[in-house]
């Protein structure tokens, strides 16, 4: 119990700090013969698209709004890509 407290304690304290988990991921799916997007959390779709770039397209500026992440899934249904568009660590290596 106490550690729950000191965790929300810990995050109302950093409410200026946007943490990415607490945002909306969007992700690009294959709905059908069409493709569609699907904010994290929701079983129904946001939009549906005739192409998968008119779906990217839509999606990346969803997570950019969002301040979240975008992940794009292939025509198999496997998870081809993943971008951030969130508050990222100023200090990554690479």
């Amino acid at each position: 119990m106490a550690k729950s407290i000191l965790f929300g304690a810990y995050y109302s304290r950093h409410k200026k700090d946007k943490i990415m988990k607490n945002s909306k991921n969007v992700f690009v799916v294959k709905h059908g013969n069409d493709w569609a997007t699907r904010s994290a959390g929701n079983q129904r779709v946001t939009k549906v698209f005739d192409t998968q770039k008119e779906a990217i397209t839509a999606g990346r500026q969803m997570a950019i709004n969002n301040q979240s992440e975008l992940t794009i899934q292939n025509k198999q249904g496997r998870f081809r890509e993943k971008n951030s568009y969130g508050n990222d660590p100023a200090k990554t290596k690479g």
